[in-house]
């Protein structure tokens, strides 16, 4: 008897192997996977929505354009990860950066009492946002990689091109620089 395994089972190697030899189903299972995650780093990155928007479709035009190159030893994650990279530093060389436009007062609803704790919550990640803008490219990106996408430090070093413990020690600094200028704008 064989057995067939569902689309959640099979792995995003399995299914970027496949995509790799002509089957195009594993594009759309990836994109499933991955568009959200996506997104969600360009937008931690300080792009605006409709440009992390069309950064993550770049991302995926990309991998069906280099599909061909993928290498079932590389982690996909990393892989698409690193795609994304690329598609950041072009957009960054063709554009000016551009900060996203989040708004955090938009999902505050409530009592008396919680809204005055949502409000500093929303104040608190204000903040937060203002110096994540504020960080260097490549301490934000470290940051996004390691916090917002939790990726591992192997993972993170591979995309980097850089040892574990390098990858280690440069979201250290990340985070204390962060920490620094989370205060000085808390202060202000």
């Amino acid at each position: 008897m064989v057995m067939h395994r569902t689309p959640t089972t099979v792995s995003d190697e399995e299914w970027m192997q496949r995509l790799s030899v002509g089957n195009l189903d594993g594009a759309s299972v990836l994109f499933e996977r991955y568009q959200v995650r996506l997104y969600n780093f360009f937008l931690r990155l300080g792009y605006e929505r409709v440009a992390s928007e069309d950064l993550t479709q770049n991302v995926f035009e990309r991998l069906l354009k280099y599909r061909q190159s993928y290498r079932n030893e590389t982690a996909f994650q990393s892989w698409i990860f690193q795609i994304a990279r690329n598609v950041s530093a072009d957009f960054h060389k063709k554009n000016r950066l551009k900060l996203s436009d989040f708004n955090g007062l938009d999902i505050i609803t409530g009592s008396d009492e919680s809204v005055l704790h949502q409000i500093q919550e929303v104040e608190n990640i204000e903040t937060l946002h203002q110096a994540m803008a504020k960080l260097p490219d490549d301490q934000r990106e470290i940051l996004v990689l390691t916090r917002f996408q939790n990726l591992k430090y192997s993972e993170v070093a591979n995309i980097l091109g850089c040892t574990e413990s390098n990858a280690k020690v440069k979201a250290h600094r990340a985070i204390k620089q962060l920490r620094e200028l989370y205060l000085k704008l808390e202060n202000l």
